[in-house]
C-alpha cells in the first residue's frame, strides 16, 4: 500500500483479545468457530503482552478480554496488569462461571475496569439447560459481587426464540440486580447460531412484541439503568455497517494468534488472515491483504457500488453475505436492495415451521439434543 493511502487509514480503536476457545459452557449460539476444538496452541502470556503493546502503540484504547471463557486463563490477571500499564480501558466479557470474590478482587487490583456478565435466561431451568451447567444461581451471585466491588454492573442476555418470550422477566431480573447496563443482544447468525437457526430465530411477531416491551421498560428505568437493544439483522431493510467499517475500527486476535477484521472472518475462504506470530500488528493493519480486502468501496459490486447509502453501511456484513450467497463480495442479503434478499425472507418463513424434529446442536457435541420444555 502506498504511503499516502496508508496515512489515510484510521487506526484500530477497539482490540478484542479472544484469549481462549476453552469454555465450560455449551451455548448453542456460541460465536466461536464450529471447529474450535482443532484450533489449539494458544498464544502465551508473553505473546499476548507483545500483541497488546503493539496494538496500543498503533492507537487501540479499548480492550475486550473474551473467549470462550477468559477466566480459564490462569494468566488473566497478568494480562490485565499489562493492559493497565499500557493505558487500555479493559472489559472482561465473561459467563461468570468460575468467578468468585477472591478473583474479582485480584482482577480489581490488577486494574480491570469493567466486567460484563452473561445470563442465558431469568429462569433457572432454561438457563442451566442452555449453558449446560447448573450455573444460574452462581451467575446471580457474581452479578451482585461485581456491583459490590465497585464495578459498573453490566448484564448481557442473548435473545433468541428459546427465551424471547421471557423479555419482561429478563428486564425485571436486571432491575432487581441493580444492573447499570443491560445489553439485549439479539442473536446474530454465524457459527453455532447459524447451525441452530431453525431453533433460534424468533418470528417477526415475537420480535415485535419483545422489542415493544423492552422499549417501554427503557422509560421505566430511565436514569438508573441503560438498556441497549441490538436489533436482529434479519428484520431490518438495511444492513448494519460491518464492524463500523471493515478494517477501520475493530481488530480481533483469536486464541491461536490469527488477526481478524471481525470475530467471524476466519469463516471466509481465501481471506488468508495473518498471524501475530508472523507479522507485527502494524504490518497486519496496514499491509495485509485480508485487512485491505473490503476497505473503501472499490471492491463493491452492484447494487452496492452505486448505492447512496454505501458510506453508511459499507455494503453490510461480509460474513453474512458469504454464508447466505457463497460470495463474500455480494451485497448483504439483509438489504432489501440485494438480489439475494429472498434468502433472508426464506429463513424467516422457515421459523413458522416446527423444528422439533431437528436436534439443537450445542458446542459440546455430547450434549447435542432436542431442547426440553
Amino acid at each position: 500500500m502506498a504511503g499516502s493511502e496508508k496515512s489515510s487509514l484510521t487506526k484500530p480503536r477497539w482490540l478484542l483479545a479472544e484469549l481462549t476457545y476453552a469454555c465450560p459452557l455449551q451455548c448453542p449460539y456460541c460465536s466461536n468457530p464450529l471447529d474450535y476444538a482443532r484450533l489449539g496452541d494458544e498464544l502465551s502470556t508473553e505473546e499476548w503482552r507483545r500483541v497488546l503493546s503493539e496494538a496500543r502503540a498503533l492507537g487501540a484504547v479499548q480492550l475486550g478480554l473474551s473467549g470462550g471463557e477468559p477466566l480459564t486463563r490462569r494468566d488473566l490477571a497478568e494480562i490485565v496488569t499489562h493492559a493497565r500499564q499500557l493505558g487500555y480501558y479493559t472489559n472482561l466479557i465473561t459467563s461468570g462461571y468460575g468467578l468468585d470474590e477472591v478473583r474479582i478482587a485480584e482482577l480489581k487490583s490488577a486494574g480491570l475496569d469493567h466486567i460484563q456478565v452473561s445470563i442465558q435466561s431469568p429462569e433457572k431451568l432454561l438457563n442451566d439447560e442452555l449453558a449446560g451447567t447448573e450455573s444460574f444461581e452462581h451467575k446471580l451471585e457474581v452479578a451482585r459481587w461485581v456491583k459490590q466491588h465497585g464495578y459498573p454492573m453490566v448484564l448481557c442476555v442473548v435473545i433468541h426464540r428459546q427465551n424471547i418470550h421471557q423479555m419482561q422477566q429478563i428486564l425485571e431480573m436486571a432491575d432487581e440486580l441493580g444492573a447499570d447496563y443491560l445489553e439485549l443482544a439479539n442473536t446474530q447468525y454465524y457459527g453455532w447460531a447459524l447451525l441452530n437457526r431453525d431453533h433460534l430465530l424468533p418470528t417477526r411477531e415475537q420480535f415485535a412484541e419483545a422489542e415493544a416491551i423492552a422499549q417501554s421498560y427503557k422509560e421505566k428505568v430511565k436514569g438508573r439503568m441503560k438498556i441497549y437493544y441490538v436489533v436482529p439483522d434479519y428484520y431490518e431493510d438495511r444492513p448494519k455497517a460491518c464492524m463500523n467499517g471493515w478494517g477501520t475500527t475493530f481488530l480481533t486476535i483469536a486464541p491461536d494468534g490469527m488477526a481478524l477484521p471481525c470475530h467471524a472472518a476466519r469463516e471466509l475462504p481465501g481471506l488468508n488472515c495473518p498471524s501475530v506470530r508472523d507479522f507485527s500488528i502494524r504490518e497486519i493493519w496496514y499491509e495485509s491483504a485480508a485487512f485491505n480486502r473490503f476497505r473503501n468501496y472499490g471492491w463493491m459490486k452492484e447494487p452496492c457500488r452505486s448505492c447512496p447509502e454505501k458510506e453508511k453501511d459499507f455494503g453490510g456484513c461480509r460474513c453474512q453475505a458469504y454464508l447466505m450467497t457463497g460470495d463474500m463480495a455480494d451485497a448483504d442479503p439483509v438489504c432489501s436492495k440485494s438480489p439475494h434478499h429472498h434468502r433472508v425472507l426464506e429463513a424467516i418463513a422457515s421459523t413458522q415451521r416446527s423444528a422439533s424434529d431437528k436436534p439443537l446442536f450445542f458446542r459440546n457435541a455430547r450434549n447435542s439434543r432436542a431442547l426440553t420444555g
